[in-house]
């Protein structure tokens, strides 16, 4: 019986030999997988190859690739010297370590140094165990089939790239950046002696918890750096002298809308530097705005058509929804599309700069708009029209030109408006009826401020877009003539500008471009709340002009008059007058009539036979619905009580006079 079980243990021991040689020979054969080395966070790059965005890895970890030749030789120098000099030689394993430190343990009974190589630590870091025996002995054979497989430098990158120095900082990259602010490059001998001691016990030694600790661990290893002659006793002394960090810096996200779910190694058009100072500008505007409100900005390359800096909200406030990209939001661009409805009618021949509009109250049909100030200029040029702004000609010029023509254009342009669901396009299109991206309105600017063509915005290096045509260069350049001169309160010259305010102040926008850039702002609430109040005059061109003093500026020249026109309003405009209907009007019953007042002092009153009708108190008109032909009395009250009357009679609905 005992010789039975004595020949069964013998055939246990075989088979768990056999299966620790097996383990043992596959551990040689097959290295480790680098699948761990594989999963790394993400750095963005700008269009000079500066990281300007990073991002963690999956796990949330801060990891980045780092080569041993992208950290500073001082920090390799110390790492290979006092952690395992004799790694460019040994194959994996330091035999003469593992001598020494079997005899001092036999002669302690426990451990006393270690032996683990440069080579096993990263066996272990890429596939974190329990540290058991048999862990051990199979990592020994794993760092020699890592050597057999891989370079000497190219293991020293996965050490670099995958050694852990607190929290959830991996790897020499994410640790300059995070500790020290700084590229692996420019780490002093302070700063790598903190991460050799970081490393072996990240959690205890962090400083910015144990400070006291990390120093102690950090100058022991400056005193063995010194004592292996890696640093003079001077450079000893000074770094010893140096504190450690008490905090993370924080590393840049810049422009995380575009940035946040792009790829790692991406290389954008942004320039970081301009990107970071706009988004500084950008972020002092905030603080003086309403809570729910945002803005956006983009500055464009007109030539290349490349985003070269993009503020597109708060990333990190909810209530602005900062998460949304506010560049690719369809809103209103109230009169922002005017420059090319004008250089489509001027290409068309249906007008000129020294064409003249009257920019008096009318009808189109249901359709009653009114100027802006709620003040007419009268007899205008179509460049001074376009100039101020002016609704009235512009609905004209949409009427002469047709909305559906136009919504075309723009289509084929590669810029389509969005309309409900079904409509048609029609005649408010001139003043925003039509909604539309901030990129696809920079590409019209960017197009009108260089030879009329649209090509679509790109903000990745080696991104290739198609050009459409949508005006001649000489047309484009009319056009921007026209709307070239001062920014109001400033002696900004150069600069082409248009505004653009949609209904209820929802989206406030400024267009300025010169011969080489386009600067689209945005302001108004994310959730498309109506702001009421300040209009894209005194909200959107102030910040319009605070980016302008971000570029160098090349300057445009205005368009030269051909002949000089008297643009002041006529006195008499200023006056309380009953725009529509004109006095004893006959006036169909078709419905709703629209009332209309010109001049005065706001708010109007509007009274029929006596009674008030209903008004905004904002604007000149009021609806009024007849409840059976014949004759009307109306009466307007201005603020300051001056008044106008008339009579005028509604005929029914088919009279024979109609």
């Amino acid at each position: 019986m005992r010789r039975r079980l004595k020949t069964i243990l013998i055939r246990l021991s075989l088979i768990g030999l056999s299966g620790l040689l097996i383990l043992l020979v596959c551990a040689y054969i097959f290295p480790p997988s680098l699948r761990r080395l594989a999963v790394q966070g993400r750095i963005i790059d700008d269009r000079n190859g500066h990281a300007i965005a990073y991002y963690t890895d999956p796990q949330g970890e801060w990891k980045y690739p780092t080569s041993a030749t992208a950290v500073n030789p001082v920090m390799i120098r110390m790492l290979i010297g006092i952690e395992d000099h004799r790694f460019y030689h040994d194959p994996g394993i330091d035999p003469l370590a593992i001598a020494r430190a079997t005899v001092q343990m036999l002669a302690a009974g426990h451990v006393v140094s270690g032996a683990s190589t440069l080579t096993m630590q990263v066996t272990r870091l890429l596939h974190p165990a329990p540290r058991t025996l048999t862990v051990k002995i199979i990592e020994a054979f794993q760092a020699i089939s890592l050597t057999e497989h891989y370079s000497k430098a190219r293991i020293l990158g996965m050490w670099l790239s995958l050694a852990p120095f607190g929290g959830n900082i991996v790897g020499v990259n994410a640790a300059a950046h995070l500790w020290f602010g700084e590229n692996p490059d420019q780490l002093s001998p302070a700063q790598a002696a903190l991460l050799i001691a970081l490393c072996r016990r990240p959690e205890a030694l962090r400083p910015d918890r144990h400070p006291h600790a990390a120093m102690i661990a950090r100058n022991k290893v400056l005193a063995e750096a010194e004592r292996l002659h890696l640093l003079s006793p001077h450079a000893t002394r000074e770094a010893e002298a140096t504190p450690v960090p008490r905090h993370w810096h924080r590393l840049p996200a810049q422009t995380p809308q575009l940035t946040a779910a792009l790829p790692k190694d991406s290389t954008t058009t942004l320039n970081g530097p301009l990107n970071a100072a706009l988004a500084a500008l950008a972020q002092r505007d905030l603080i003086s705005m309403r809570p729910a409100e945002s803005l956006a900005i983009l500055i464009v390359n007109a030539r290349d058509h490349a985003i070269r800096a993009a503020y597109l909200g708060d990333w990190a406030n909810p209530r602005r929804a900062g998460f949304v990209d506010l560049s690719r939001s369809i809103r209103s661009p109230g009169s922002a599309l005017k420059p090319f409805l004008y250089g489509l009618a001027f290409a068309d021949g249906l007008a000129g700069p020294n064409t003249l509009f009257r920019d008096l109250p009318a009808n189109f049909g249901a359709y009653g708009p009114d100027d802006f100030t709620h003040d007419f200029m009268g007899v205008v040029t179509a460049a001074s029209a376009l100039r101020r702004s002016l609704n009235l000609p512009a609905v004209k010029l949409m009427q002469r030109y047709r909305p559906d023509r136009f919504a075309a254009h723009l289509r084929a342009a590669g810029t389509p408006l969005s309309l409900p669901l079904g409509a048609r396009p029609t005649l408010p299109l001139a003043l925003g009826g039509g909604g539309i991206s901030m990129r696809r309105l920079a590409a019209l600017y960017a197009g009108l401020a260089t030879d009329g063509s649209i090509t679509r915005l790109h903000w990745l290096k080696g991104q290739q877009r198609r050009t459409r045509p949508l005006l001649t260069p000489s047309i484009a350049a009319e056009v921007a003539g026209i709307l070239t001169r001062p920014l109001p309160g400033t002696e900004i010259n150069g600069i082409a500008w248009k505004t653009g305010t949609s209904a209820g102040n929802r989206d406030d926008w400024a267009a300025g471009f010169d011969r080489r850039t386009v600067i689209i702002v945005w302001v108004g609430r994310p959730d498309g709340g109506a702001l009421p109040g300040a209009a894209a005059i005194d909200r959107a061109v102030p910040i319009l002009t605070q980016v302008t003093g971000l570029i160098k500026i090349a300057p445009r020249q205005p368009l030269a008059p051909r002949r000089v026109f008297t643009l002041a309003a006529p006195p008499a405009l200023a006056q309380l007058q009953l725009a529509y209907p004109p006095p004893g009007a006959a006036i169909a019953d078709l419905g709703a009539i629209q009332l209309r007042a010109t001049g005065g002092q706001r708010p109007l009153t509007f009274l029929v036979d006596g009674k008030p009708l209903t008004s905004i108190a904002a604007l000149s008109t009021a609806r009024f619905t007849p409840h059976s032909p014949g004759f009307y009395h109306i009466r307007i009250i201005d603020a300051r009580g001056h008044s106008v009357s008339a009579e005028f009679r509604v005929l029914p609905a088919h009279h024979p006079n109609d």
